[in-house]
């Protein structure tokens, strides 16, 4: 049986908003940014990817400016790390794993709300794969950060592509409900984090191109590498 995403429980977006938040105060953190610049970087990752996706649908003001309860969990994210990050600051894996608990709840509340609204299924996929890395990718541009979904030694986008697309297939085949969405929402957290602990990597852009410090040289011959890090058949 199916669920309307105004049925869902709502404690399921304002989780992913936490997590994301999480993310932004810990990258705060690092960088020593004050406590005000911790609180906006958490409520621009938290909030970000859930306004752009309102926005797309064009179906009213964003849930973050009509609710208020959505101010809190970027509020409770900048309080926890300013208190507790001298203690946990040695688990250097934090941010990724608060990061792909809010790209795994994401990617699903963007592909139901879309999905919700009307939206083709292949639409709806694209607009939940927007809403789960949108926030990221705001938070590390306006933190000076190489964003992950243009990383190429990390794979970022293609967990949200697959958590928007199971979401989409179970709410067509009437299946998605609270039991499938924690299995997807596992899913999707359990690739990600793999996929960043043994470094796998989705092929590059131009086929033939290496990533700097493959072996083997580029294959032209010619053993230096691009500027930018690749070395390719012209180098």
């Amino acid at each position: 049986m199916t669920f309307a995403f105004d049925n869902a429980p709502v404690w399921l977006d304002l989780l992913g908003v936490f997590f994301f938040a999480v993310s932004g105060s810990l990258l705060a953190a690092r960088k020593n940014i004050d406590i005000v610049g911790s609180l906006l970087l958490a409520s621009l990752v938290g909030l970000g990817g859930g306004v752009i996706r309102d926005l797309i649908l064009a179906s009213g003001p964003p849930a973050a400016f009509t609710n208020p309860a959505y101010l809190f969990p970027p509020l409770l994210a900048t309080v926890l790390v300013y208190f507790l990050y001298t203690s946990v600051k040695r688990f250097t894996s934090l941010l990724t794993l608060f990061d792909a608990g809010g790209l795994a709840l994401f990617c699903m509340t963007g592909t139901v709300k879309a999905l919700a609204v009307g939206m083709n299924p292949v639409a709806a996929v694209l607009l939940g794969v927007m809403t789960a890395v949108g926030g990221g990718l705001l938070r590390d541009v306006t933190a000076n950060e190489v964003p992950e979904l243009f990383n190429p030694r990390d794979i970022y986008a293609l967990p949200a592509f697959l958590g928007a697309a199971l979401t989409a297939v179970l709410w067509v085949a009437g299946g998605f409900n609270v039991l499938s969405a924690a299995g997807v929402a596992a899913v999707v957290f359990t690739f990600r984090v793999l996929a960043w602990r043994r470094h796998w990597q989705a092929p590059l852009a131009v086929h033939g191109w290496l990533r700097r410090g493959d072996t083997g040289g580029s294959p032209g011959g010619s053993p230096g590498g691009s500027p930018g890090g690749f070395s390719g058949p012209g180098d």
